[in-house]
């Protein structure tokens, strides 16, 4: 069995004087797999993500992330971290609107010191592969919300991320833009690679990942893997 992508081991998170936000969570993500986080609100998946992105520490337990023990970086090696392993989606695609479709997509690589010719063919191929290379020129604004996610995912894979995190992806989106990001998705983890989506939507979970994680008042509450469609 290779090295698991994700790794929590008895993770528990409190904030304040509340009740734990995650309590003595464990779970294993290997390479290659698909995995939705579900759950209302308040049920963790957030504190979930970001922990693994190392965006917060736990109270107690151990975050391995790619081979890397994340809960005990300190900042400078979290953003370190995030540039080369963690390929990071939101709901609100965090794009930057003075920048071009292109600018925006090379941004990572630059922060990460990659050579300027390299980082212009690695965003020129993910153009490509996107199906957005028409845009390279455009400014976030006059594209659709389905294209700036198309650009955010472009972006979030600049570094070519062991982990790629995706924060509820569909949710500023209409329908059709919807499915169509959760198709990319799903053409994503199957050139291999890992994915992570949290989301509280089970028909977006059901269409791009095989394994639901069910979180509720932060535990696991269930954790499927749905068998694979037979072929025709």
């Amino acid at each position: 069995m290779t090295t698991p992508v994700i790794e929590l081991r008895d993770v528990s998170r409190r904030y304040d004087e509340g009740p734990p936000a995650l309590r003595d969570v464990s779970l294993t993500v290997h390479a290659g797999e698909a995995v939705a986080v579900l759950g209302p609100s308040g049920s963790g998946k957030s504190t979930m993500l970001n922990l693994i992105a190392g965006l917060d520490r736990p109270d107690t337990g151990t975050v391995t992330v790619a081979g890397k023990r994340v809960d005990g970086l300190g900042e400078a090696a979290s953003a370190r971290y995030r540039r080369a392993e963690i390929g990071m989606v939101f709901q609100f695609f965090n794009l930057l609107d003075d920048l071009t479709v292109t600018d925006n997509i090379v941004l990572p690589a630059q922060l990460a010191g990659m050579a300027r010719g390299e980082a212009s063919r690695r965003a020129a191929e993910l153009l490509d592969t996107l199906g957005i290379t028409r845009h390279a020129r455009a400014y976030p604004g006059r594209l659709s919300g389905g294209e700036r996610q198309r650009v955010a995912v472009a972006r979030a894979l600049m570094n070519r991320p062991a982990l790629l995190l995706a924060d509820e992806p569909t949710g500023a989106l209409d329908t059709a833009s919807g499915e169509d990001v959760s198709a990319l998705l799903t053409e994503l983890n199957a050139d291999g690679q890992t994915i992570v989506v949290v989301t509280h939507d089970l028909a977006l979970a059901r269409s791009c990942t095989r394994r639901t994680i069910q979180l509720v008042d932060g535990r696991i509450a269930g954790d499927v893997v749905a068998e694979p469609e037979p072929t025709r």
